[in-house]
């Protein structure tokens, strides 16, 4: 039995740059200045905005610090290119399927800061990764970020440097983007975590207008850069998997989280995941909403744990 140290997470006003709503979209007040970032002696990635310097919470910082790229082949058509991919790799390999972090909605793996040095202190291989479009990636010459772009690119980083099963995590539209991932390469998924899955198109319009969720989730840093909003909004809206998905095809046992006070997807939506799903479980986090791997690290790092463990 693994145990995992319960600690609450971290104040959300972290950073004061402000998060706006403007003709339905997300905006940015206080934009990244690409050419400054962080110095080499301040501990940060120099590819990270200068903002994280203003970082407080120590479980940010200490994640930030290990933020790095590693190359990965793309193919768009004729041409070939390599994307610098931002995550945080493992400090040692496992016997044990690794864990692979996704993240939500235009954020990045630092939505991990609190469950990923669980998960590493009781001893499991634990990746996360920035989705294709979204986080810290150098994405100058920006790929096509639909689905089939994002499921490639997450394929071809695991291709590259995980190249065994893994234990997929996926917590609201980063739950689409495992499942869809784990359809179509069942090879590279052993497990499935989703959290607060947001994998049914009538169920996920109120993520489209959420600035208080970003910030909520950590700080505005999390975000994409507001010159890639654009291209995030029409990915947004094909990731929903309802409508496309046989859900007989989800071959791999899967634990989904559901927070108790989620006011985004519902309890009734994820009743209704976990019974098309063939080979699912359901877990409730009391007073938690939307994201209880930041409202309660410690649960969630103890239900990974365990289902990572079990049926080894």
């Amino acid at each position: 039995m693994m145990t995992f140290m319960s600690f609450s997470a971290p104040s959300p006003q972290i950073m004061s740059i402000t998060v706006s709503n403007k003709c339905g979209s997300l905006k940015l007040k206080g934009l990244i200045d690409r050419g400054k970032g962080p110095s080499a002696s301040d501990g940060f990635p120099s590819f990270l905005p200068k903002e994280v310097r203003n970082i407080k919470d120590p479980y940010a910082r200490s994640l930030a610090q290990r933020i790095q790229r590693l190359p990965v082949q793309w193919q768009f058509g004729d041409s070939r290119s390599c994307i610098m991919t931002s995550c945080v790799k493992p400090l040692e390999q496992s016997e044990i399927n690794p864990v692979v972090l996704l993240h939500c909605f235009d954020s990045s793996c630092l939505e991990w800061r609190c469950v990923h040095p669980l998960l590493e202190e009781a001893g499991l291989e634990t990746w996360a990764i920035d989705i294709l479009g979204w986080g810290f990636s150098d994405l100058e010459r920006l790929p096509p970020c639909n689905v089939a772009s994002k499921r490639y690119h997450l394929y071809q980083f695991w291709n590259s440097y995980i190249k065994r099963p893994m234990i997929l995590v996926g917590p609201s539209l980063g739950a689409a983007v495992a499942i869809d991932f784990a359809v179509h390469y069942p090879e590279a998924v052993k497990k499935l975590v989703l959290i607060n899955a947001s994998v049914y198109a009538e169920g996920t319009g109120n993520l489209a207008n959420l600035p208080n969720l970003i910030a909520y989730a950590g700080v505005s840093i999390l975000k994409s850069t507001p010159l890639r909003f654009c291209a995030n909004r029409i990915a947004f809206n094909d990731i929903c998997l309802s409508t496309t998905l046989d859900w007989t095809n989800v071959k791999q046992k899967t634990l989904i989280i559901c927070g108790e006070q989620d006011q985004i997807v519902s309890y009734k939506k994820t009743v209704r995941l976990n019974c098309e799903l063939p080979d699912s479980k359901l877990r409730l986090i009391p007073d938690s909403g939307h994201l209880p791997h930041v409202e309660k690290p410690g649960y969630v790092a103890q239900l990974i744990g365990e289902f990572v463990q079990g049926d080894r």
